[in-house]
């Protein structure tokens, strides 16, 4: 299990962040009017552990959540992601559908 306070969130770079074993796993964004865009997933391949993805997604996911703004998904793993977990299309801004 991934613990919150691992994960962060690099404004200079625009991304979130997670340090496993040595490797770094991202999630890229880009913030507009109360809106996040995660554009990009990226989980280095020295990270065995096949329940990682969904577990720093989740990581993320409550992190926003907490923040009260709105995610626009345009990654696809990140929309399967969704579409797997409903309780997060509530973050969607309106007119959005995955």
């Amino acid at each position: 299990m991934i613990d919150a306070a691992e994960l962060t969130d690099n404004d200079f770079l625009r991304q979130f962040e997670l340090k496993v074993d040595g490797n770094l796993a991202k999630i890229e964004y880009s913030l507009q009017d109360r809106k996040i865009f995660l554009t990009k997933l990226i989980i280095p391949e020295g990270i065995s552990n096949e329940d990682f993805e969904e577990e720093f997604l989740t990581l993320v996911f409550d992190t926003i959540s907490e923040r009260n703004i709105s995610v626009v998904p345009t990654s696809p793993e990140i929309a399967k992601f969704i579409r797997r977990h409903r309780k997060y299309k509530k973050l969607l801004p309106v007119g959005i559908r995955i």
